[in-house]
């Protein structure tokens, strides 16, 4: 009978794991006091879930104070180059400087002031740019957020599609053709397919622009060519980034819809004559959609490290190229406001993702 309801639309089939919809007794099934008990999490549920985050976000933040620390060198050896813009010679005011950043106190001290400033919202003082880490990060975040946002939609738009179609076609020449492209771009790490996109498409073929996310002192004359100016600009950091995320993605899609071409609620849509596309993406790609979204929020971290080489081989005014000046100079405030909001931002993006899970898949809920 469960089957009849899947094939008819009325409820989804089986789970993502490829299941079938006679388990679903986990999901609406009685209660152990015999009483009915609704599908869905409990606001105990919910705050143990950020509770957790909370506790990932402290850990977080502890590594990311530590990270630079554990780099060799320190952040006062640039001010004694007579090339760098904040050359200081004299003893004293290196002292200073030293005392004013909190960098001739013992580990413990300098961990504790760091807490005290972020329950403030301090970022700190960048060292070698002499600017707020939070200004410098606001100027640079919403760029990195565009690629990054861009790439992981667009990448998952068409995983999933082609995924869907080469899993139908499964043995077909496009199946095997796309196997082999999304192996190759799996294979090839993001700066080196940003590189090969700058030299065919920005050297050889000079359609795009080669470094840069506008051009400079240009004056457009509408919205629509000021957009269109950054959308050129942001055209093969974006090519380079997805092609990476999306060859993951098509693999587990494709492979999930073969493992669901047999199940009995599959038979039984075809001999009801449903069209194909239902078949396809109601019935057989919508229970693909809680892996999909676990791989989904695996891949945003990679998305944030990925685009930190993306933007430094394109020059592109996103956080890649504030991190690489940072790590240059040993800014441990800069590197220590950086990676702290590209945490954050990884981290909030799974939470929702998370709490997402609920929704695509009542037993999850449970």
């Amino acid at each position: 009978m469960s089957e009849s309801r899947s094939a008819s639309g009325e409820h989804p089939g089986p789970s993502a794991s490829g299941g079938s919809a006679r388990g679903s007794s986990t999901t609406r099934g009685p209660a152990i006091d015999g009483g009915p008990r609704p599908a869905r999490r409990s606001l105990s549920g919910y705050l143990r879930t950020v509770g957790l985050y909370g506790l990932t976000m402290w850990a977080v933040v502890t590594f990311v104070f530590l990270l630079p620390r554990l780099m060799p060198g320190d952040p006062l050896q640039g001010l004694d180059s007579p090339d760098s813009g904040t050359f200081i010679y004299d003893p004293q005011t290196r002292a200073k400087v030293a005392a004013y950043y909190g960098l001739d106190q013992p580990l413990s001290s300098q961990y504790a002031s760091y807490l005290v400033d972020l329950l403030h919202g301090d970022l700190g003082w960048s060292i070698s740019q002499n600017a707020p880490v939070a200004t410098l990060i606001a100027g640079r975040l919403p760029w990195t957020l565009l690629l990054m946002g861009s790439a992981i939609a667009l990448s998952s738009l068409i995983s999933f599609h082609l995924g869907v179609t080469a899993g139908w076609r499964r043995g077909g020449r496009l199946d095997r053709a796309l196997i082999v492209s999304s192996s190759a771009a799996r294979a090839i790490p993001e700066y080196a397919m940003a590189s090969l996109l700058l030299v065919a498409f920005a050297v050889l073929v000079p359609v795009f622009p080669q470094a840069g996310g506008y051009t400079p002192f240009a004056r457009h004359a509408t919205p629509i060519a000021a957009a269109a100016d950054v959308l050129r600009h942001l055209a093969l950091p974006l090519a380079a980034l997805t092609l990476g995320l999306a060859g993951n993605k098509f693999l587990l899609v494709r492979n999930s819809v073969i493992s669901t071409l047999g199940e009995d609620y599959i038979l039984l849509a075809r001999a009801k004559g449903l069209p194909q596309h239902l078949l396809k993406y109601r019935h057989s790609g919508r229970n693909i959609m809680l892996p999909f979204l676990t791989i989904l929020g695996i891949q945003i971290g990679f998305a944030a490290g990925g685009s930190l080489f993306v933007e430094a081989v394109f020059a592109y005014p996103g956080m890649g190229t504030l991190v690489n000046g940072a790590v240059t100079a040993r800014d441990y405030p800069l590197l220590q406001g950086t990676f702290l909001v590209l945490a954050l931002v990884v981290l909030v993006a799974n939470l929702v993702i998370e709490l997402l899970y609920g929704a695509v898949d009542p037993r999850v809920a449970r």
